[in-house]
Order: C-alpha cells, then structure tokens, then sequence
C-alpha cells in the first residue's frame, strides 16, 4: 500500500531539483514554444507546398469559417462528394461541437492557414501537463525528457502530415483529465474530461478507459465487494467515468449525428464479427478466438501496435495508467473495414499518445519503486532512454520530410498548381484536385474533384501522379476527356494540371 500511495497518490511536495522555478518554468515555456514553432512550421511548408488536401483540410476550413459565420459547421466538400448534400454540416459526420471554439480565429484570419496554427499551439500546449507529472514522479530531468519524447513523438508529427483534425484537442485534453486527477484536482479533471466528450463521439471510450484505469490501481485490489466498490474515492470515480464514458459514446453516435443528418452505420467496420453492436459483442463473448485474430489481421495492425510501445520501452505495459488507451486502441484494432485506422499513419495514433507517455513515466517509477535504493538507477534514466528510442524513430515517420528541399521551396509542380489556382475568379464554384482546394478555400466555393460532375463552371484536374479519390492516373486522365465531352474547354495546361471551364449556371 505503501509503494501505490508513493507512486499513485496525489501530488506533494516536488522532488527536490537543481532548478528553481524560475528556470524551470522558462525552460518549460520555450520547449512549449519551440514544439508550437516546429509543428506551425512544418504544416504551413506543407501547405505552401500543395502537399495539403481538400480531404480533409478544407473540409474543417468549411466548417470552421460556417461556425465563424454563426452557422451550423456546413463542409460543401464533404457533403457533396460523400452525397450528403451542400448543406451538410459535419457534425452529422463526427460530433465534434468543440471546433466552435476556433471560431472566433477566422475573424482575424479567415483561412486553413488559421487552422494548422491554432493545431500546432494546441498540441504543443499538452506538454506542461506531460512535465508535471512526470516530476511528481520522477523529478524534473526525467519530466523534461518525458516533454520531449511527447513533443518529438511520432504519432504528432503524423497528424501533422495529415493537415488539421479534431485530435488537435485531444492530448492537451486527456493529459490534463489524468494529471489533474493525479494532483488531487478532481474538479478540473472532471472538466477536461467533459471537454474531450465535445471532441469526438468516439472520446467517451477514453473516459472509460480512465474509469478502468481507476478501478484497476493497486490500492483498489483489496476492494472485493460492490460495496466497497462504491465506497467514496476512486472506486467512485472509476465507475462514474466509466458508466459517462459509456454512456457518452452510444449517445454521440447513435442519436446525435444522425440528429445533425448523418449515417449511423456510416463508420461500422466490425463486419468480421457482425452487423452491428449487439451481434458484434455476442459474437465476441462467445467465439474469443475471432477477436484474437482480427486483432492480427491483417499483420499491419500488430505493427502498428508495437510502434506505439515500442519508442516508449514497453514502460506504459507496466503501467495501469495504459488501461486509458486500451478502449480507443481496440475501436480501430477490431475494425476490419478503413483500413486506414490501424496504419501507423495518418492522425489517428495521436489520440492515445499522451496518454502512453504519462504511462511511461508511470511505468518506470513503478519498476523504480520495486528496486531496493541502493541499486537504483537514477531517475531521469528510464525517460531519457524513452527520449533516445524517440529521437531515432524522427527519420522514420513525418519529419523525415523537412530535408526535402521541395518542402520549403516550391518546385515545379508546385508552381504549376499555384498556377492553375491563379486561374479561378474569386467566389467561383470550383471542382478542385484534392492537392489544390486548400490554395482556394479562403476566396472560392471548392468541391472535390472526383469521379462525377457537380455542375460547377470551374474545374481543376490534375493527371501527373495519383490524386484522391481516384484509383489511377489513368482514370484521372478518363476523366478530364469525360468533362471535355460534356463540354468543358481546356484553359490551362502546366504540369499535369489542367484548368477546365464551362459556361454553366451556378447550381448553388
């Protein structure tokens, strides 16, 4: 009991460090800073480099500039292209109210580059949480390479790559409901947590994750009895945010969206283990080997899980703080349909990043905690080996693209498709390839080009390499001689892309 209240407990006193704090919070800020400048950096090169996409950068573009508007988050590129309508709003596609907070932004600067922004200071922004922590635990050395193993971490340079999305919220967030409720600060935990609810549908499993995670601390293992279960504290707690996570989730995805215009069914990719839920969890009670295997199929999903454990040493395994995670990993790890939700790309793994690291930290003051003091390592070691395997993995994901010169100065096809943009008046209706809406989004109406005409006046195509949503550069080039038969004239020609125009009503 002594050993959990020393590492679990609430926060005391700080271990005693070299630096006053003074220098330590300064040092704290300037690494808040420099992750905001990099992240900021690294998104608007991205953008300048037509390497950013209408799916799904202009989708929250859209959204965020309707909101800014006082209207409902209305994404005419979403809606159009996935046959939903023009009036679409996305909260009928994720329920993610939280993105009303930007609002106000787009009425200093209304465009994405607002966006990428705002991201890069709010992911940067988890870090103070990261650091105090991990320096109840393990003092302040071993909280500044927990900081930077955060900052430097995969997963966020990931979702960097993947332009702008609601997990922008999500770290500072869910970093906050645990090192709050950690310091003893239940009410402010509890405020995070209803925070992250406006997040996502889908965040009320990382809420019951939390309650699992407060049900499982050593100091409950005696606890046998519901009664004691429900004594006051964290059995409390636990089962609160367990049952409002719960709770929360079936709420935000079975009854608001489709309230807001959408598709129940429209993200269900449990197939493998049934049709819907409630076939899916019988399924899975009753034939526990199936769940195994989709676990593992395809192999990519066991990849996928070993890098996000991996870089942190497999500390957050020693750790029940990891329990927070387990809800939101398995949604995408049991899913045998998008396949994109078990690639070690795109933003997903950032929802559960923080989390892990605050693991770590836990992790190694545990394993710390059973070594007798005499034969201790010191404290900040375990960390700065996490900051080491973090600092290999850079070249490997991401930012592995910032020595490339073409990142931060535009080449050829860049040029060729600012060139292309420059062509479409300003408030046009336009169908734009996905690489070029951004360029568009502030001063036109964009859609997406795809496989089917929208009736816009305007169109930008692009024929040198593959372009979402399509299967093949030749089925992009069967598309522009398509438009042309419809009666589209070619305007300009640079590089693969191609500006096409008709003289047609504005359908909307």
């Amino acid at each position: 009991m002594a050993e959990a209240v020393a590492v679990e407990g609430p926060a005391g006193a700080a271990p005693a460090g070299h630096e006053g704090p003074d220098r330590r919070g300064a040092a704290l800020a300037a690494l808040v800073a420099a992750s905001a400048l990099l992240y900021a950096a690294y998104s608007l090169m991205r953008l300048h480099a037509f390497r950013s996409g209408s799916y799904d950068l202009v989708i929250f573009d859209q959204a965020i500039r309707s909101y800014s508007r006082f209207d409902l988050p209305v994404a005419m590129v979403k809606g159009v292209h996935n046959d939903f309508g023009p009036g679409f709003s996305i909260l009928g596609d994720h329920f993610s109210p939280i993105l009303a907070l930007l609002a106000p932004l787009y009425w200093i600067h209304d465009g994405p580059q607002t966006l990428l922004i705002a991201q890069a200071v709010l992911l940067a922004l988890a870090i103070p949480p990261v650091w105090r922590y991990t320096e109840r635990r393990l003092g302040a050395g071993a909280a500044y390479c927990a900081a930077g193993a955060y900052a430097l971490s995969w997963p966020i340079a990931e979702a960097l790559a993947f332009d702008f999305h609601e997990v922008a919220f999500v770290p500072l967030l869910s970093a906050l409901m645990v090192e709050r409720h950690d310091a003893g600060r239940r009410v402010q935990a509890a405020l995070a947590a209803f925070l992250l609810l406006l997040v996502k549908e889908d965040m009320g499993l990382l809420l019951a994750g939390f309650g699992l995670y407060l049900l499982a601390r050593p100091d409950l293992r005696e606890r046998r009895t519901l009664r004691d279960l429900l004594a006051p504290g964290d059995r409390r707690e636990g089962l609160a945010y367990l049952a409002a996570g719960l709770a929360a989730t079936w709420v935000c995805s079975r009854v608001l969206i489709a309230a807001f215009g959408g598709d129940n069914d429209y993200y269900w990719a449990y197939g493998s283990l049934g049709p819907d839920l409630p076939h899916a969890a019988v399924h899975a009670l009753t034939h526990p080997w199936d769940v195994v295997t989709v676990l593992g199929t395809p192999p990519r999903k066991l990849l996928t899980m070993a890098l996000v454990v991996l870089p942190l040493l497999l500390l957050p395994l020693a750790s029940p703080l990891t329990l927070t995670a387990v809800p939101l990993l398995a949604e995408r790890m049991l899913a045998s349909g998008f396949s994109n939700w078990w690639e070690p790309h795109y933003h997903y793994n950032a929802f559960i990043i923080a989390v892990l690291v605050l693991a770590a930290a836990d992790g190694a003051a545990r394993l710390r905690g059973k070594v007798p003091a005499a034969g201790r390592l010191p404290s900040a070691l375990p960390m700065g080996g996490v900051l080491a395997a973090v600092l290999v993995c850079v070249p490997f994901f991401a930012y592995r693209h910032l020595a490339d010169p073409a990142l931060w100065r535009q080449n050829e096809r860049a040029r060729a498709a600012s060139a292309a943009a420059s062509k479409i008046p300003d408030g046009a209706l336009v169908e734009a390839a996905n690489g070029v809406g951004p360029a568009l989004t502030s001063r036109a109406r964009v859609l997406l080009w795809d496989d089917r005409s929208h009736g816009a006046p305007w169109v930008i195509a692009y024929v040198g390499r593959l372009e979402f949503p399509f299967g093949s550069p030749a089925e992009q080039r069967l598309r522009v001689a398509e438009l042309k038969a419809e009666g589209y004239a070619e305007v300009f020609r640079q590089d693969g892309y191609i500006v096409l125009y008709r003289d047609v009503p504005d359908p909307w």
